[in-house]
């Protein structure tokens, strides 16, 4: 099987050092594109702040797709990203990680807080196989609405559903259904996000008149 068609199958692969012809020109193409990457986002990290225009045409040039109203704090930082897609109206603060050797989907209207990491690629547990650097990637796909707290990971696989919260510091290893307040290390959902949310922001506070 090709290097290109196990990175996009979720099966072991090394990214170098391959034989075939057609592999090795394949090695060269995403070594282009992961140093693609770094350039962009050393340009996007070093913008001025106020400087938006920059930033917007650096992360439209270098994702694979953008909505409008996307807002990153720098530093930010891709692995690739052509192979990641984002919905309109996003933001992240500063630290927002991204390892996308495969595709990562994140929907409309996504809050992301401090150091928010997005991981798509492991490593086997045999230490023989992680020799060369095998490693596997799976495809994560976060839904709209969605915010993921300080400090969270969502390891490779993993689908977040609409209008979820996260909180703060959670590892995500399995996928979290919609409308779910979830946390903790590995992150679980705690309960269902519904009416009482509509009248209470917070533990026993009441939304007060913020339009």
């Amino acid at each position: 099987m090709r290097l290109e068609e196990q990175m996009k199958s979720g099966l072991l692969y090394r990214e170098y050092g391959h034989k075939d012809p057609v592999d090795q020109e394949y090695e060269k193409i995403i070594e282009k594109q992961r140093v693609n990457a770094k350039e962009m986002m050393f340009d996007f990290n070093n913008t001025r702040p106020s400087d938006m225009e920059t930033r917007t045409k650096i992360l439209k040039e270098l994702l694979g797709s953008v909505g409008k109203g996307i807002y990153l704090e720098p530093p930010a930082h891709f692995a690739y990203g052509c192979n990641t897609h984002i919905g309109k109206n996003f933001y992240a603060n500063f630290n927002f990680q991204v390892v996308d050797d495969c595709e990562v989907f994140i929907g409309d209207d996504v809050m992301c807080g401090p150091n928010v990491l997005l991981c798509v690629t492991g490593h086997p547990l045999d230490p023989e196989y992680r020799l060369g650097g095998t490693q596997f990637s799976l495809p994560i796909h976060i839904g709209n609405r969605v915010w993921l707290g300080a400090g969270v990971m969502v390891m490779p696989g993993v689908t977040i559903g609409d209008n979820c919260v996260i909180g703060a510091g959670s590892i995500v290893t399995k996928d979290i259904p919609a409308n779910s307040l979830a946390y903790g290390s590995p992150c679980k959902v705690i309960r269902e996000i519904g009416e009482y949310d509509k009248k209470y922001f917070r533990k026993d506070v009441l939304v007060n008149d913020f339009k």
